[in-house]
């Protein structure tokens, strides 16, 4: 992001990224709480103002690759919720998810034993290259979908499936449905909005801007 501050800290519309996303996931009724991953020498979290949100929101020490932090958090909800409890694994730098998008996630989580995830249908044609950039072949699309988030699944299920993967040695979770794929389960894509952006490059923070005004705050 060319800053001198992680990225979710950087200003949007006035305010830190991260409260954007806290605000955004706070004022949707389903949810209960939240817990954020931070790295141990995070110095700008503390100095944020928690109560705004009108919910539970609070940190964990996080991990050094991202499925760790995910089920660092999920080992600290021990004292908040039960085995049986939903739960959505939301990036930090994703403020612009849409409320009716999380209405359709939790609908088909509800009705799915391996959860459920945001995601978006791949439209470009794919390719694969080599090392020196030459293409190698044309990957169908068909069947092929982005990630998103939030991820929806129960809480015992994400932190087994989690646990069983870093366990063996796993290098390839990229997102929590991976661990659940590879733990024998078949999370289901509910298409999302593509304004669900991933905030990673500086024009980023720009395109977030203009969605987040798009949306207007009968999004939020």
């Amino acid at each position: 992001m060319q800053a001198d501050i992680p990225k979710q800290y950087l200003p949007l519309l006035g305010r830190p990224v991260i409260v954007q996303t806290l605000e955004r996931l706070c004022a949707y009724p389903r949810v209960r709480g939240v817990r954020v991953g931070i790295a141990p020498d995070d110095r700008v979290w503390p100095t944020l103002d928690l109560a705004r949100f009108g919910r539970p929101v609070d940190a964990y020490p996080g991990g050094a690759a991202r499925a760790q932090t995910v089920l660092n958090g999920l080992h600290a909800l021990a004292d908040r919720a039960r085995d049986g409890d939903w739960v959505m694994v939301h990036d930090a730098v994703r403020p612009c998810v849409r409320r009716e998008d999380l209405d359709r996630l939790v609908a088909t989580a509800f009705g799915s034993a391996d959860g459920a995830l945001l995601a978006l249908p791949v439209a470009d044609t794919l390719k694969r290259a080599d090392a020196a950039g030459g293409i190698v072949e044309t990957v169908p699309r068909e069947g092929l979908w982005r990630a998103l988030t939030p991820q929806m699944f129960r809480l015992k299920r994400l932190r087994g499936a989690l646990a069983r993967a870093l366990a063996s040695g796993a290098d390839d979770i990229t997102d929590d449905a991976a661990a659940i794929e590879r733990d024998g389960g078949r999370p289901v894509v509910v298409e999302g909005h593509p304004d669900n952006i991933k905030i990673t490059r500086p024009a980023d923070l720009a395109l977030a801007e203009l969605f987040l005004q798009q949306q207007g705050a009968g999004q939020a």
